[in-house]
């Protein structure tokens, strides 16, 4: 991210970057060589989304980085009337991804943010899980003018998988069922299904959504794996009209109260390899 985000700056001299005091050390170099563009404004969300809308509406592209919380939630307002309102883009990254800051509770923790930023009209949300994707999404949206929404892990996938804007991926071919699977659970639905006789449906983005990618399997039963809110994705498998089958494997819409790794949410909410293998598999022969 830090690579592809550089460049741009370096490169471009309509752009510009803001921090919200996280990613100070990362950005050090930016900070010092464009003072004029990239800036650490602290700990005041809001306001930077507004300072980032202001310079947009005059012609320079701004990123935001912060932590997915603060600025999904807490910049909310500003997101919706600076940017979509206003009809102008901009790229938001963020970090801590759904409780990658397993540790420091719950005002850190953002399964959320997807449904949260879904209900923006116009305002793209991206989910990449390796360095690679994001920069091949940053490339294809960062100067569309439209408002973009990068949502990064700390827990990266292993398996890089090459990827098209907006485009599902097919990951493997099967005839009991389909596994729509998004972000970071990518390897842990690859371990999981291994052995089963399914198909592998892999996304990178929320919005755009791929219809198309599934319209071909709606024949068959379906299983949503995500790290996001159960019911993310009502809205647009209720448009496909789908006519099988459906097991969604989320995180629960609950109050995340526990503390511990993210290894210790995941045995906890059942996203383990093991667990969601158990689940796609009881799934599977439900008649």
């Amino acid at each position: 991210m830090q690579k592809a985000v550089s460049e741009m700056i370096a490169k471009d001299p309509l752009t510009s970057l803001f921090l919200v005091d996280i990613g100070v050390w990362a950005f050090r170099d930016l900070l010092v060589g464009y003072p004029r563009r990239v800036k650490n404004i602290g700990i005041f969300e809001p306001g930077t989304i507004s300072i980032a809308a202001g310079l947009s509406l005059s012609g320079i592209t701004p990123i935001v980085y912060g932590i997915s919380p603060f600025i999904v939630q807490r910049a909310l307002e500003q997101l919706k009337l600076d940017f979509v309102y206003q009809k102008t883009g901009g790229n938001f990254i963020t970090t801590g991804a759904s409780y990658d800051f397993s540790t420091l509770g719950y005002s850190h923790y953002c399964p959320e943010d997807v449904m949260t930023l879904k209900t923006l009209p116009g305002f793209e949300v991206l989910t990449p899980a390796t360095p690679g994707q994001f920069t091949c999404l940053f490339k294809a949206c960062a100067k569309n003018g439209v408002p973009s929404y990068f949502r990064m892990t700390d827990y990266c996938n292993k398996n890089e998988v090459h990827i098209d804007f907006g485009k599902a991926k097919l990951m493997k071919q099967g005839k009991m069922g389909t596994v729509a699977v998004w972000a970071e659970m990518l390897d842990a639905v690859i371990g999981a299904c291994s052995n089963l006789d399914v198909s592998i449906l892999y996304f990178t983005s929320a919005v755009p959504f791929d219809y198309e990618a599934l319209r071909s399997y709606m024949d068959k039963k379906l299983v949503l794996c995500h790290p996001f809110y159960e019911g993310t994705f009502s809205d647009d498998i209720q448009k496909l009209g789908w006519n099988s089958d459906i097991c969604e494997i989320a995180v629960p819409k609950k109050v995340l109260r526990t503390y511990g790794t993210k290894g210790d949410k995941d045995i906890e909410l059942s996203l383990t390899p093991e667990a969601i293998k158990n689940r796609i598999q009881n799934f599977l022969i439900q008649p």
